[in-house]
């Protein structure tokens, strides 16, 4: 038994050397086991691309008769961009499948195993499945939910602040930590910013160094978003996407589509004719995005945070000290007034990145 969580384990480290390059599918990781030793690994490196199970037989061919596969999840049973896991573990004479945890969609979970044990294969499942289900958050809330995993980052003084009242904000944080969260970004299908943060930073929103081409969504209900902005510098304009409103007006809404930008005709909200999130976010996931952050700014976040729908906040916090009332602070519009409704997070982290601390969470929402 001791020897399962080993592999397990190795197997978790293959899985996450494609840490953002697998969506729409999982992370997962195979170890091959033959006679005591590992004679093949293999992970899955990204979608349409082979799985882990495949990417390992590759590499032994018939010497996978008799062995034992250990894999983080649970092997495919249905035809998709590839062959089904199940047909190829069969075909390859495995005697032993030990799986770390089962596949959380509910037309999939648990019929694999089904398959595997009516072939006469041993089938052991339910090892590291804390570690393996946090692994694949973002996937699991996306098969299961229909909604996009969502992080939440901003970069703020140790009195929670932004920018100062007069709305300037260069540089809270140090180098080092803007550029580890240039190279994060990398990790998102998408970044997400209010019309305000656009206007105010003219930001570029791409990643630092670029290994893949992020979709830029831009939630602006008056459409108030320049046609020479930055965020439009970088990338195809098919890859930004402005949301807005009736409140538009249709010659920008003409300007834009024809640079070849993406125009999302959201319903209002509430009395300033905010954009619905709730619907934004289900519109996303739609289209296959599934990893968001939320980079700004303060009043985004909370109407997010409000909405419930953060699941992680990411917060940046520098040795400074603004000590302004009328300074913008990092999270607004939850105007919370009983400390017992407060928004709480769990499993807390913090990481020292140069002089500044990153400070993670995970929201914990209602009476949990």
């Amino acid at each position: 038994m001791k020897q399962h969580f080993s592999y397990m384990r190795r197997a978790l480290q293959l899985a996450q050397r494609a840490k953002g390059r697998t969506w729409p599918n999982p992370m997962v990781g195979v170890v091959v086991v033959k006679s005591g030793r590992i004679i093949a690994e293999g992970w899955h490196k990204r979608a349409g691309g082979d799985h882990a199970e495949v990417d390992a037989f590759k590499k032994i061919g018939s010497k996978t008769k008799g062995a034992t596969l250990y894999v983080t999840l649970e092997p495919c049973s249905h035809w998709g961009r590839t062959p089904p896991c199940t047909d190829a573990i069969i075909k390859a004479g495995i005697k032993r499948v030990v799986i770390g945890v089962l596949d959380p969609n509910p037309k999939i979970h648990g019929q694999s195993v089904k398959i595997l044990r009516k072939a006469g294969i041993k089938v052991e499942v339910g090892f590291l499945q804390e570690e393996l289900t946090r692994m694949n958050e973002i996937f699991n809330k996306y098969i299961t939910k229909r909604m996009p995993f969502v992080v939440a980052k901003c970069a703020q003084t140790l009195d929670g602040k932004i920018a100062t009242a007069t709305g300037e904000s260069k540089w809270i944080t140090s180098i080092p930590t803007r550029n580890y969260a240039h190279r994060l970004r990398n990790e998102f299908d998408a970044i997400i910013v209010g019309i305000n943060t656009v206007l105010q930073d003219d930001p570029r929103l791409n990643p630092i160094p670029k290994t893949k081409y992020l979709k830029k969504i831009i939630v602006d209900s008056s459409l108030q978003v320049p046609l020479k902005a930055r965020l439009f510098q970088g990338t195809a304009p098919s890859n930004v996407i402005v949301a807005t409103t009736a409140k538009a007006v249709n010659k920008k809404v003409k300007q834009l589509s024809k640079m070849g930008v993406q125009i999302w005709m959201a319903p209002a909200k509430g009395k300033h004719g905010h954009i619905d999130l709730k619907w934004l976010f289900k519109e996303l996931a739609k289209h296959e995005i599934a990893h968001v952050l939320i980079e700004g700014g303060g009043c985004l976040i909370g109407r997010a945070l409000k909405d419930g729908l953060v699941d992680r906040m990411m917060i940046y916090v520098a040795p400074k000290i603004i000590g302004d009332q009328d300074a913008l602070s990092a999270i607004a519009g939850l105007n919370i007034r009983n400390i017992k409704k407060v928004l709480k997070l769990k499993n807390m982290t913090a990481t020292q990145i140069g002089r500044d601390i990153l400070l993670g969470g995970d929201l914990v929402y209602g009476n949990h």
